[in-house]
């Protein structure tokens, strides 16, 4: 997420996750499609985490974790996710589905995405892989294992406050995103496991990484690491709260499952990256392997308006040269860059103008976007995506390829 992401009321409904994910037949195929042998493997630690933070799974909790303190926990999670599956999916899921073509590609990409698996995975539930890209990076998930009480008490109580905005308003503030870079748990890692909980998912294995100069990715050993140990992580953005772990926690690479399953197995890959072109290099690694996932589905919600910024063109004319189709709220592609582009939009809900009120990157693009909702037929939305227009109304925006012309 990008600097300048406004607040939600509490009370709205409605930020929705896609997941992109990976089926694999065996063992060898699995390995070669993440890091296999090549990267520590840190599944024990996301185990505990998922048992802990996102209160399932059936991972021993050590001694050094007080039962009554997780208890309290998940008493609070289970019921505000209870909540969101009853109210939110059921609302989101059956509409999302009747909006998805036949023969979209399985993996996915989200940029600034912040901790939004959850999004994802309501927005594209049959994606085998997903990529999200923002400021925030994953974090370390080893210091479960030696926090001790008092500070479990604490952090959970973090998590708590931060998951609340995420499953209520289906949103997450500038402020909460930040709040994750520090701390004795890894925020978005804890988000991105808090959504495998609500969708039905556990974890397989967790590896990190970091892009390559050619776009593979390059999967962090145990010495890697150990040798990394005390070079803290960069913020992203100049104005971004500072990580306090190690920057080989940036990137992280989630396998997961059904809960209870053997498969398949699918794969969430988080970047930690500043999307501005300035800092975004076109031929630079994250760029090139954005390229290489081939021909993608997309979305993106409460994205500060970025995308309608000529400072953030790079990520826009990736979106429109490999996507096929896109879900998104008005901080989407602006209609004449989209028509340009050979795409056709498809409006619902209602859109008066952009919530960014005087500070839009671009009145031009508010009123194409007011133009467009005017012209097409109502349609009605009956839960939140994203950002609220300026008079507090839900709106949804499909863009599509155009179907070739008739000769």
């Amino acid at each position: 997420m990008e600097p300048g992401k406004k607040s939600s009321p509490v009370f709205l409904p409605a930020l929705f996750l896609a997941t992109i994910c990976i089926i694999v037949s065996s063992a060898t195929a699995m390995a070669a499609q993440t890091g296999g042998t090549q990267g520590e493997d840190f599944s024990t630690e996301v185990k505990l985490l998922y048992r802990v933070v996102a209160c399932s799974g059936n991972s021993t909790l050590p001694a050094n974790l007080d039962a009554k303190i997780v208890e309290q926990h998940c008493q609070q999670l289970k019921a505000r996710m209870a909540r969101y599956r009853r109210v939110y999916l059921a609302r989101a899921k059956p509409f999302l589905a009747a909006l998805r073509p036949n023969g979209l590609p399985d993996t996915v990409v989200y940029p600034f995405g912040g901790g939004d698996l959850l999004a994802a995975l309501t927005t594209y539930p049959d994606a085998r892989r997903i990529t999200t890209l923002s400021l925030e990076l994953s974090g370390d998930p080893r210091r479960i294992t030696a926090i001790d009480n008092k500070r479990l008490d604490e952090s959970l109580d973090v998590v708590d406050h931060n998951i609340e905005g995420l499953l209520t308003a289906n949103d997450s503030t500038t402020e909460t995103l930040m709040d994750t870079q520090q701390g004795d748990l890894p925020g978005q890692l804890s988000y991105f496991l808090v959504a495998l909980a609500v969708h039905g998912f556990e974890p397989v294995s967790l590896r990190y990484f970091h892009v390559q100069p050619d776009g593979s990715l390059h999967y962090y050993t145990a010495g890697e690491v150990s040798a990394m140990e005390t070079r803290v992580a960069h913020a992203r953005h100049g104005e971004w709260t500072s990580p306090d772990f190690s920057e080989a926690f940036a990137n992280s690479e989630l396998v997961f499952r059904p809960i209870g399953a053997d498969g398949p197995l699918r794969i969430h890959r988080h970047i930690g990256a500043n999307l501005r072109d300035d800092s975004l290099r076109q031929d630079g690694p994250i760029l090139t392997y954005l390229r290489s996932q081939g021909r993608v589905a997309a979305m993106t919600k409460a994205a500060s308006y970025c995308l309608w910024s000529p400072r953030f063109s790079r990520i826009r004319n990736y979106l429109l040269s490999n996507m096929v189709f896109m879900i998104s709220d008005g901080t989407g592609i602006p209609p004449e860059i989209a028509r340009q582009a050979g795409f056709v939009q498809e409006t619902y809900g209602s859109f008066k103008g952009a919530m960014c009120f005087d500070d839009c990157p671009s009145t031009e693009y508010n009123d194409q976007f007011r133009e467009l909702w005017a012209s097409q037929p109502a349609r009605k939305l009956g839960f939140r995506y994203g950002y609220v227009d300026s008079k507090s109304s839900y709106h949804l925006l499909v863009t599509r390829r155009a179907p070739p012309a008739k000769l």
